[in-house]
């Protein structure tokens, strides 16, 4: 029995190869203009999906934190920090401790909902 080395056994074709037997040698130029029309394009503020953000704040003066959700984040912080938001108004100043971006707003209303669990909070204690 004759060894052969490498990963790939003699006679056998590459994917590409079986490709091209199947479907004909690809005209790429033409491929590749096609694959760029067809990718989408996402421009901010020009149509595209509007983020939802999810934030954790963390009192400059006590250890409390406090978690949102909002379309603009710098609008939202400079609210609790005026003492706007009567819920954050007695700790106030905030920093902004982490926030994650979403394009799907029921992902975000899910994962705020889950950062106020406890186990949400167990989580962002230790890794946010």
């Amino acid at each position: 029995m004759q060894e052969v080395g490498g990963s790939i056994p003699p006679g056998s074709t590459s994917l590409r190869s079986l490709r091209e037997l199947r479907l004909g040698k690809p005209d790429l130029p033409n491929v590749a203009k096609r694959a760029k029309a067809a990718a989408p394009k996402f421009r901010r503020n020009e149509g595209g999906p509007e983020m939802k953000y999810v934030y954790i704040l963390q009192s400059t003066v006590d250890e409390h934190f406090y978690v949102g959700i909002t379309d603009d984040l710098r609008a939202r912080l400079a609210k609790h920090n005026t003492g706007e938001v009567p819920h954050t108004s007695k700790y106030r100043p905030w920093r902004l401790k982490t926030y994650v971006a979403f394009s799907d707003e029921k992902r975000a209303i899910d994962f705020e909902k889950y950062l106020k669990s406890p186990s949400g909070r167990a989580f962002s204690k230790k890794r946010l």
